[in-house]
């Protein structure tokens, strides 16, 4: 990896963990105690939940580890394996994307940075090995990086946030 990519990695961590920092320490907005909740507010609290469920599937649907269980494929080169991670990714996504309407700015950034975070990495691992390589030596950098890398585990800090969130509404 050169050190360009490393750099675009590593500000690309930062801004993830930044963006959950800011997602965990947002207070959330305080209802007034006496007052009884609106009819709109009753209605709408169940599909906030939902929506943040589904955003901590999705997060956890494209962590690398799971995306790899679920999906590998021996036979094929690394760039099919490749292909099929993306498109993965990509149809979790855009099945996810309408929960945006229910969740925080800050949760759905996270989870928009998470999966081009997720992308970008199987991209850079996909393009280091060489042209006859198969899916088991992507997964086997992939792996590697998720094992040794601290960073290789955000999407756990994108699902602890999300659900922090969640808590917040109950």
């Amino acid at each position: 990896m050169d050190i360009y990519s490393a750099g675009f990695i590593i500000s690309m961590v930062i801004f993830i963990i930044g963006s959950v920092l800011i997602l965990v320490k947002k207070k959330p907005v305080s209802a007034n105690k006496t007052s009884t909740p609106s009819s709109s507010a009753t209605q709408t609290l169940p599909l906030q939940l939902q929506a943040y469920e589904r955003l901590s599937l999705l997060a956890d649907r494209i962590a690398l580890p799971n995306l790899i269980v679920r999906l590998n494929q021996s036979g094929i080169s690394a760039r099919e394996m490749q292909l099929i991670y993306i498109q993965a990714i990509r149809q979790e996504f855009e099945y996810n994307i309408t929960q945006q309407i229910y969740v925080s700015a800050e949760s759905w950034e996270a989870v928009k940075t998470l999966k081009d975070n997720t992308q970008l990495i199987i991209h850079q691992f996909a393009n280091e090995l060489p042209e006859d390589a198969g899916s088991a030596d992507l997964n086997k950098l992939l792996l590697e990086y998720v094992m040794n890398d601290p960073k290789g585990n955000l999407h756990e800090l994108v699902s602890n946030a999300i659900s922090e969130e969640a808590r917040k509404l109950l």
